[in-house]
Order: C-alpha cells, then sequence, then structure tokens
C-alpha cells in the first residue's frame, strides 16, 4: 500500500487510525472538523478530501451512515488511484451498502464494508471486532491492516455481510443493555444496592462483555458517552429493515428501538446507550404516581 488514507476521526475514527500508524502504515487522514493529534510517526492529518486521498490505494472511512460515505468518496475516488478499494467501517445499512457498492463498481473501485463492535475502549486497545463482507481477494488485502485495529477479524460473505453481523451484533447490545437497565431498576426499587446487584450478576450466568464495560456507568449514572443512544437507535433501524427485507420477525428489537428512539426524543440521544435506564427509570416513576 503506498498509504492508507483513513477519513472520519471521532471518537473511533481517531484511535483506530493512529493505531495504524503506530504498526507502521503510512496514514493520510481527514476530518470534517478540525482535529489536533499529537506527533506520531507516519501520521499526516490532511486540510481536505483531495489531500489525504491522492494516490490513495486503499480508503478507509468510519462515518456514521451511508449518506456521508457516498459524499467523502465521491470526493475521494476522484484522487485516488485506479480501482482502489473503499472500506466501511462505520455501521450502515446492510442493504445501501450493496447497492453503493454495485454503483462504484461500475467506475472500478471496490468496496469491503468492515464494521466494528467494542466501542472506544476497543478502538483504543486495538481490540475490536471486525466484520468483513467483501470478496476474499479484497478482505485478504486488509488482513494486515484490520490487525491493528482488531482482536477478532471475520470474513462473513459478500458486501453487506458485515453491516448485516454488525446489526445481529447491535440487537444483542441493546436488548442486552435493556435488560440490565430494567435490573437496576427494579433492584433499586427493592432497597438493592446497584453496584452489588451487579457484581452478582457478572458472576453468574447473566455476566456479559456489556456489563462488564457499561458496569460502572449502570451503577453511578453517569452516561458520558461511549456509544451514543442516538448511534444504537440509528443501528437498530438497520437492523428492522434489514429483517423487513428478509421476512424476519424481531418483536424484542422493535420494542427495543421504541426505547432507544425515546431516549432521543427526550433529549438524551447523546448520553451513552446505557442510559437507556433513565427511560425504564421514568417509566417506573410515572407508574408509581
Amino acid at each position: 500500500m503506498s498509504h492508507v488514507t483513513f477519513l472520519g476521526l471521532g471518537r473511533m475514527g481517531l484511535p483506530m487510525s493512529l493505531n495504524l500508524a503506530r504498526a507502521g502504515f503510512a496514514v493520510w487522514a481527514w476530518n470534517r472538523s478540525p482535529r489536533e493529534v499529537a506527533g506520531t510517526a507516519g501520521y499526516r492529518l490532511c486540510d481536505t478530501i483531495a489531500e489525504a486521498a491522492d494516490g490513495a490505494e486503499t480508503i478507509i472511512t468510519m462515518l456514521p451512515d451511508i449518506h456521508e460515505v457516498r459524499q467523502v468518496c465521491a470526493e475521494a475516488f476522484r484522487y485516488a488511484r485506479p480501482g482502489a478499494l473503499a472500506v466501511v467501517m462505520g455501521t450502515v445499512s446492510p442493504v445501501a451498502v450493496r447497492a453503493w457498492a454495485d454503483e462504484v463498481s461500475q467506475a472500478g473501485f471496490r468496496v469491503v464494508d468492515a464494521p466494528v463492535s467494542g466501542g472506544d475502549v476497543g478502538a483504543r486497545d486495538g481490540s475490536l471486532s471486525i466484520m468483513a463482507g467483501g470478496t476474499p481477494q479484497d478482505v485478504e488485502v486488509l488482513r494486515a491492516p484490520f490487525a491493528t485495529m482488531g482482536s477478532v477479524v471475520r470474513h462473513l460473505g459478500p458486501v453487506g455481510s458485515g453491516q448485516l453481523a454488525k446489526a445481529c451484533n447491535q440487537i444483542v447490545v441493546a436488548a442486552t443493555l435493556t435488560a440490565l437497565g430494567e435490573a437496576v431498576t427494579l433492584g433499586t426499587r427493592g432497597g438493592l444496592d446497584a453496584g452489588e446487584l451487579l457484581d452478582v450478576l457478572a458472576g453468574g450466568l447473566a455476566g456479559s462483555r456489556a456489563l462488564d464495560v457499561k458496569r460502572a456507568k449502570l451503577s453511578t449514572h453517569d452516561f458520558t458517552p461511549g456509544g451514543s443512544a442516538a448511534f444504537q437507535h440509528k443501528d437498530l433501524g438497520f437492523a428492522l429493515d434489514a429483517a423487513r427485507a428478509s421476512g424476519v420477525a424481531l418483536p424484542v428489537t422493535a420494542i427495543v428501538e421504541q426505547l432507544f428512539g425515546a431516549m432521543r426524543w427526550t433529549g438524551h440521544g447523546g448520553d451513552d446507550h446505557s442510559g437507556v435506564l433513565q427511560v425504564i427509570e421514568a417509566l417506573s416513576a410515572a407508574h408509581a404516581q
């Protein structure tokens, strides 16, 4: 690779791109709003997409949705090498990414979708789970850069397969956080200490990675975001869209999607997704009245 272009330096994208550079890759990075990055060998913070993508063979995006991916890649493809590979690592619709991949293939460009799980902690530690969809050849090209960002990398099928797996992941994460919120609300209403209750749950079959990572937030009500409720709500919408297209019933997901929607509509969309606890508490308080 001549260099890796990295577009989107948010809470996830910045540490992911820095891990690439620390592993020895030349990284030319760009973000829509200005960012300051401490000196890292091989890391070049660019003012424009044109500068970041000039001569690139690989373009990684870490952006909120397919609209942003389309927009920035349309610009990047003008300056990248012919046949460049675009890697969509943000979470987008499986249906939409397949359609976009078909479009850009007509101009000779290739697409791999490779969403991640593990949150900002996994992004910093390089321990993300990466779910890849694309041709075997394209995914193989990305094995080395993926290894700098994730500890688990799986090629799951053609383009769109990674996003479908991420939708499945988000169903489990959101439902688990909702269940934890219900458990904490029920326990504390009955006089239990939230921290002690979560310790007990973590030691038994109810234990999970979500509980391990979010335990402190649930017990202290500090919902400073790791993964935001607004993004969780968006991702659940993708899961429901995919379910409709496949004729799959997702009754629990439909209810959980509404709870995360309630977080957004009541001004808590920027909170951590574990803050769904607040919706359950509010509903419980309303019932008590």
